[in-house]
């Protein structure tokens, strides 16, 4: 039996962007009116109370769209600013939106006079986007909307798709209401709550799925996808008292955060990541088992407080600051964070350091083995056995280990990763992006 087409209705507020648009553009248009404070909480409310299903969409709609006093000019502004603010895990992925132009849909309560411009640098398609519409004066000032689009009445989006009579499998992605009204409708078959830029708990605990970024509905979706796992699914311990700025670096980079006061038994298994405030330690039997451990971040100097031998041979890299500067409050959590995503050893204690680009329009694979000899011939053996072409291929090594990183521009299956996994001397192996 063919495979059904899939659709993918997807929200632009808060969802594509990590912002409001309507809220943005009252910033810019009221920027010198002396009540500026007062309409613009009025607005976020307005705004806030439809998201949630406090408040009809038309009502919220109407009465932010009075409050604005915007022009043409104004929308100028926003579009550049709109720009800047598309939701990272879904700039990350443009190539899926090239990719599957014909099925992705933004659906909006929103403006097309502002999300067009946004949404088109995507490769979506005009006719693909289905928004609302401004009504300007002659001298383009905004005054009204267009009340006849359904996008702009209560279920609206429900009310649209119904005209649309979309055949296929429909997934909606989306932060509000309207967005859990098109599964609520039977609409569609599975709605994923994106949490990236904000979590409503009303609408969350309804979703099929919790997406904390487009990485993760790619992923349970097996759909291509810029990095290869989630990093809302890797658990990334802080460990002590930390600065909150230096957590904040690495939670912006979309890590799963949890802040504890010691190395608690049930993250051993677990943890990809451990960030640690000067003078905490971490136990050789705690290492030894913390099989997901990728890399280990030391606030301080890590002499004497975390086994660097084991952590070697276990492939775990670690990054510590020996001179304990105080202002380096960023210098760790982005070496860690650099790691995790090109694979850059720069600055480690313990691993052949190496700093290397980005390779675009490739896979990155890192293998990490004891230093004998031949190692490098079984790896390549690997590839040409699964016909894979070399972009670039990077290796370092030192007494203990050696550190290799693999560039391939071809689709791979997964017995590759078997089979490389399955080398003798193997301490890890991963998939970068």
């Amino acid at each position: 039996m063919p495979k059904q087409k899939a659709y993918y209705i997807i929200d632009f507020d808060s969802t594509f962007t990590q912002v409001e648009a309507l809220d943005e553009l009252a910033r810019i248009s009221l920027k010198n009116h002396p009540d500026k404070e007062a309409i613009f909480q009025k607005i976020e409310d307005y705004t806030n109370f439809a998201m949630e299903g406090k408040l009809s969409f038309s009502e919220s709609l109407a009465q932010r769209v009075k409050l604005l006093e915007a022009n043409e000019d104004h929308l100028k502004q926003l579009i550049k600013h709109l720009k800047k603010k598309v939701s990272t895990s879904f700039s990350r992925n443009a190539e899926f939106f090239k990719k599957h132009a014909d099925e992705v849909l933004i659906v909006s309560g929103g403006f097309k006079e502002f999300i067009t411009p946004v949404v088109s640098q995507y490769h979506i398609k005009k006719e693909n986007i289905y928004a609302n519409t401004f009504v300007t004066t002659g001298d383009g000032k905004i005054i009204d909307y267009d009340h006849a689009n359904p996008l702009s009445e209560e279920g609206g989006k429900v009310k649209l798709l119904q005209h649309l009579k979309l055949e296929g499998e429909l997934f909606g992605i989306g932060d509000g209401y309207s967005d859990f009204q098109l599964r609520e409708s039977g609409m569609i078959n599975k709605f994923f709550a994106f949490t990236e830029n904000i979590a409503r708990e009303s609408i969350v605990s309804k979703a099929d799925h919790v997406t904390p970024s487009f990485d993760e509905f790619l992923y349970v979706n097996d759909l291509p996808r810029a990095i290869s796992y989630p990093k809302n699914r890797i658990l990334c311990l802080v460990i002590g008292e930390v600065d909150p700025l230096t957590i904040s670096i690495l939670k912006n980079d979309g890590l799963s955060i949890r802040h504890k006061t010691s190395f608690e038994e049930k993250y051993v298994k677990d943890v990809g990541i451990i960030l640690l405030a000067n003078g905490e330690k971490i136990d050789r039997e705690q290492l030894k088992n913390a099989a997901k451990l990728k890399t280990i971040g030391y606030l301080g100097s890590a002499k004497n407080k975390i086994d660097l031998n084991l952590c070697t041979r276990q492939g775990i890299v670690v990054f510590d600051d020996p001179k304990n500067n105080p202002r380096n409050i960023d210098f760790i959590p982005r070496r860690v964070a650099d790691f995790m995503n090109t694979g850059a050893t720069y600055l480690s204690s313990n691993f052949p350091n190496l700093q290397l680009p980005k390779i675009e329009k490739s896979h990155r694979l890192i293998h990490i083995h004891k230093n004998v000899p031949g190692i490098m011939a079984k790896i390549n053996t690997v590839f040409a056995k699964h016909d894979i072409n070399i972009v670039s291929q990077f290796l370092m090594t030192n007494s203990e280990i050696g550190y290799a990183i693999t560039d391939i521009n071809t689709q791979y299956d997964k017995q590759l990763f078997k089979s490389l996994k399955k080398i003798e001397q193997t301490i890890k192996f991963r998939v970068l992006y």
